[in-house]
């Protein structure tokens, strides 16, 4: 542990405490000896103002006190150097994830970072390439569009677009009040209210086009509203919950499923067999059932009935994809 970062964790430690720190404490908490204690202390409180007291005897103990305790913090940016290099690993997983989206705006921190970092460890460049983000699924995103839409969504400035929906490639335009931008399998979507269907609708921000913002009253709605509207049931897909669903998954696939997260109401719990049983809230079924469909044998759909046999039927469809032709 450095000085700088000693300074940082004296700091810390004396704000959450409750009671006087000893000496001894420091000693280990800091990883240095008493002298080196002492010059921190002296630094922290003559240097930098901090309303620290302390004894002076074997059994010292050191405290902020005064009206400035709860109020004071260290003047400017003090980050330890895990701190700065976990920022970096934040910005480069991100860079990883959604390629000059996001990351064109957090350059300029990023410099001040990196040149920050390296003052704090005397010049040593982290191995960041080292970490490593695969995306799965993620649809091309025109960075415009993007943009247009996260500025409608902070801004809270309504706004008009053409759409071109991607289950029955229907193209319509749509005049929306935009709610919240959605992260979701390494995709974005926009939840927003629809004028002209009068309802919450969620978009592929992927399949938005010819974005434009009249200049027309946005409608805002409670989280409470948009939570109960969008985020009942399973997936993407709105709608609050309409029944749930019980999977069971084999005791090899329970491995990983018993610690997965799959809903904010999800229930599970293990067999006699060993087996898990999970139980899921949805409102439609097409997500929930692509990930069913993807533990192949390891997965049975337990209930609803109908929500069964529209497995069944598209297990069906797909042995018939496989059957010999003649």
């Amino acid at each position: 542990m450095d000085r700088f970062e000693r300074i940082v964790h004296l700091h810390r430690l004396l704000k959450r405490a409750r009671h006087p720190v000893s000496l001894a404490r420091l000693i280990d908490e800091l990883e240095c000896s008493r002298a080196t204690v002492y010059r921190v202390v002296a630094y922290l409180r003559d240097t930098l103002g901090a309303p620290l007291e302390s004894g002076a005897d074997e059994q010292a103990s050191f405290c902020y006190l005064g009206d400035e305790a709860d109020s004071f913090e260290l003047p400017g940016l003090w980050l330890s150097s895990e701190e700065l290099a976990a920022l970096l690993a934040m910005h480069t997983l991100l860079e990883q994830a959604d390629p000059g989206v996001l990351t064109g705006a957090l350059t300029p921190f990023r410099t001040k970072i990196e040149r920050l970092l390296a003052e704090r460890t005397t010049g040593q460049t982290l191995p960041l390439k080292r970490i490593r983000m695969i995306g799965s699924g993620s649809r091309a995103l025109d960075q415009h569009v993007f943009r247009s839409v996260a500025g409608a969504v902070l801004e809270r400035r309504r706004i008009d677009f053409v759409y071109r929906a991607r289950s029955n490639d229907k193209v319509t335009r749509r005049s929306v009040s935009p709610q919240r931008i959605v992260h979701y399998r390494d995709n974005w979507y926009l939840d927003a209210w629809d004028h002209d269907k009068e309802a919450l609708r969620s978009f592929a921000v992927d399949r938005m086009r010819e974005i434009s913002t009249p200049s027309l009253p946005v409608r805002d709605l409670a989280d409470s509203t948009l939570d109960a509207a969008l985020a009942g049931g399973y997936g993407i897909f709105a709608g609050a919950a309409q029944d749930w669903a019980t999977i069971h998954f084999s005791a090899h696939a329970a491995r990983w499923v018993a610690d997965m997260h799959w809903h904010t109401q999800q229930q599970g719990r293990f067999l006699e067999d060993g087996r898990f049983e999970l139980r899921l809230p949805y409102a439609n079924s097409r997500e929930l059932l692509m990930d069913i469909l993807k533990y192949g044998p390891d997965a049975e759909l337990v209930a609803p009935v109908a929500l069964r046999e529209e497995m069944k039927m598209l297990l069906g469809l797909a042995l018939q994809a496989y059957a010999v032709k003649p």
